[in-house]
């Protein structure tokens, strides 16, 4: 494996830019530009190499990876007095742990995402 495998490359449209942005979050800052998807990719792949050398050769050690990290399942979240009370009495009301509710309210919302670790 090389060690450029262990970070999570995005390739996106960006409506502001109008066209795709490639990013490697938490090993580069900015990003790669252009109007074909799949040649901001690789060149996204080979800047993400550039970058790995360079901190190879400033003897610096590669920040933490992002590509196949556990998660927990667990995180805490700050909302405010008022929206957990809503939160709460909402989940009251539907007969749901406030857990159970929250968790449903985010699959709603991320509904555009398909990564399953497990249920809540």
């Amino acid at each position: 494996m090389k060690a450029s495998d262990r970070y999570l490359k995005f390739v996106e449209w960006s409506d502001e830019d109008q066209c795709y942005v490639g990013t490697c979050p938490g090993l580069m800052l900015g990003g790669i530009h252009g109007d074909d998807e799949l040649k901001v990719y690789r060149e996204l792949c080979q800047v993400i190499e550039e970058w790995i050398e360079i901190f190879e050769q400033d003897g610096q050690p590669l920040p933490a990876p992002t590509a196949g990290k556990e998660y927990s399942g667990k995180f805490v979240l700050r909302v405010g007095k008022d929206l957990h009370a809503a939160l709460a009495v909402d989940a009251l009301r539907r007969g749901k742990s406030l857990n159970v509710h929250c968790v449903g309210l985010l699959r709603e919302q991320s509904g555009q995402y398909t990564v399953s670790t497990g249920d809540a």
